[in-house]
């Protein structure tokens, strides 16, 4: 390759690198807003007399087939969009491509609404249900369109409005609601406090969406079309459901094996595990174009040092959040009440999980576009030994005789076991495809590991509880990535951290050695 044609590849792999650490800076400071949000809710549905456990393991299991339903109804469009909007760039409006996937994912969740509507027992497999409960089903559709309108957006590397929809809208309105509803409906609060949630986040999608692609113009259905659309997108949405559902299938059986209380604290222990999984998300929408770009100039060694690069990011993120989060597990979830302390075991597992699953996520953003139908298999058979291992580990739980919160921890386990699977299984087929090699390991991480599990176990031997969380987890936090910061990070990983105008005075920076 000469120089000039070297050039270009090169300021072309910077830039692409910039737009990934934009997307995921901008989206890193999302989580921290999410976290905050998060927090009151579990709580008020935690300690609120009008809630408990049992109330939020109600919640929980409809919540579960509803998301999941979205997803599928999305027809593969919250990945797949980027492709098509790559491939008609120049030939078709946009708007009218993002309104041939629209007019499905439309279709296809009132649809489903209406089932789930006439049969509510899906829903809620005990019984327990109101009216008002019933009305969680039509969220359905606005959950689903904000999915296609948030990656439009992401498309043209505008994630500010994700961060305001997912991470402060959407999870402030269900805290703040949540609480008032316990004076005015507290029977349906947590159904109604949903709803509201999930309609202004779609208001908080839909207003940026339409500055930026208008309406459609010249466009008109087409069945044949949107046929094709539906037959080719789905194996994008069944893996984009499974991916989803393995965050849920454990919810889905103790649902119907474990009492609703024990389904309420794993749910809880799952929503404060769930926090460093939103960071894999927080690079999901930049990840997705830009791999489709360069699949169009066949560049599969970029491909695979983006994937490398956003792989390690979140590996390094989400094992610092894990330990803060799980080495005070007890003083963390008992935030939430003290019926739920007995999920801490849950809750380690769960962290865990979201280690182990950062290379299989990253791997799949490139595998649904170079090997759409292997990647469905795998990710179906990952599903299917989840929920094997579910069962069986809580089938098990219950002949030796363990309590339920017993019962909730082996599917966490099944869950980390799974993943951990599918994470080597989807690496080493990504591999053979592009040609090189994937891996976000670096041995920097048990480095920084050890004064931060250090650090926490003192803080837990000679604080109160309320310090060790106060104090114990910045801690924790903070020599945790200090050591990242000096061992393992170098120049294409600090751009994570800094502004654009920075980013070319590193780009020529040795990298340290470990």
């Amino acid at each position: 390759m000469t120089d000039s044609t070297a050039a270009p590849q090169g300021e072309k792999e910077r830039d692409d690198i910039a737009a990934l650490a934009k997307g995921g800076r901008t989206n890193l400071f999302g989580f921290f807003l999410r976290l905050a949000a998060r927090i009151p809710f579990l709580f008020i549905a935690g300690r609120a007399a009008a809630y408990g456990p049992a109330a939020l393991g109600r919640f929980a299991s409809a919540l579960v087939l509803i998301e999941l339903t979205s997803m599928l109804c999305t027809m593969g469009e919250k990945r797949g969009l980027a492709q098509r909007l790559s491939e008609t760039e120049g030939q078709v409006r946009p708007a009218n491509v993002i309104a041939d996937g629209s007019i499905i994912a439309l279709i296809a969740s009132c649809s489903a609404a209406l089932f789930f509507w006439f049969v509510p027992g899906v829903l809620f497999p005990g019984g327990h249900y109101t009216q008002i409960d019933r009305l969680m089903v039509t969220a359905l559709p606005a959950m689903t369109m904000t999915e296609i309108w948030l990656a439009a957006l992401a498309y043209r590397l505008r994630v500010t409005p994700t961060v305001w929809s997912r991470a402060i809208v959407e999870p402030w309105t269900i805290s703040i609601m949540a609480g008032a509803m316990i004076w005015i409906a507290p029977e349906s609060g947590l159904s109604i406090a949903y709803i509201a949630s999930i309609y202004a986040a779609a208001i908080t999608a839909f207003i940026p969406f339409f500055r930026e692609y208008g309406v459609p113009r010249g466009w008109k259905p087409r069945l044949s079309g949107m046929r094709k659309l539906a037959l080719r997108s789905a194996p994008i949405a069944i893996a984009d459901a499974i991916e989803w559902g393995t965050r849920r299938v454990d919810i889905f059986l103790l649902g119907f094996l474990a009492p609703a209380s024990a389904v309420g604290v794993y749910y809880a222990a799952q929503q404060v595990a769930s926090l460093p999984q939103k960071l894999k998300t927080s690079f999901e929408p930049v990840l997705g174009p830009v791999i489709t770009r360069n699949l169009k100039e066949h560049d599969y060694a970029a491909i695979a040092r983006q994937v490398c690069q956003v792989g390690f990011w979140i590996t390094a993120s989400q094992a610092g959040i894990a330990l803060a989060l799980g080495i005070p597990g007890n003083g963390v979830m008992g935030l939430v009440g003290r019926e739920f302390v007995g999920g801490t075991g849950a809750l380690a597992f769960l962290l865990a999980a979201e280690v182990v699953a950062a290379t299989a996520v990253v791997s799949e953003a490139a595998l649904i576009y170079v090997a759409r139908l292997r990647n469905l298999w795998v990710s179906i058979g990952t599903i299917a030994l989840q929920a094997l291992l579910t069962l069986g580990g809580i089938l098990l739980m219950q002949r030796l005789g363990f309590n339920p919160l017993f019962q909730a921890a082996a599917a966490a386990c099944a869950l980390m076991v799974a993943l951990g699977l599918s994470s080597i299984v989807k690496s080493v087929m990504l591999s053979r495809i592009l040609g090189e090699p994937i891996n976000n390991w670096r041995w920097a991480l048990v480095w920084a590991a050890a004064p931060a599990v250090v650090i926490g176990f003192l803080a837990l031997r000679f604080l109160p509880e309320w310090a060790a969380l106060a104090f114990g987890i910045p801690a924790i936090l903070g020599s945790y990535f200090l050591v990242i910061w000096k061992k393992a990070f170098g120049p294409e990983d600090r751009r994570l951290f800094q502004k654009a105008k920075k980013v070319e005075a590193v780009a020529d920076s040795p990298v340290p050695t470990l």
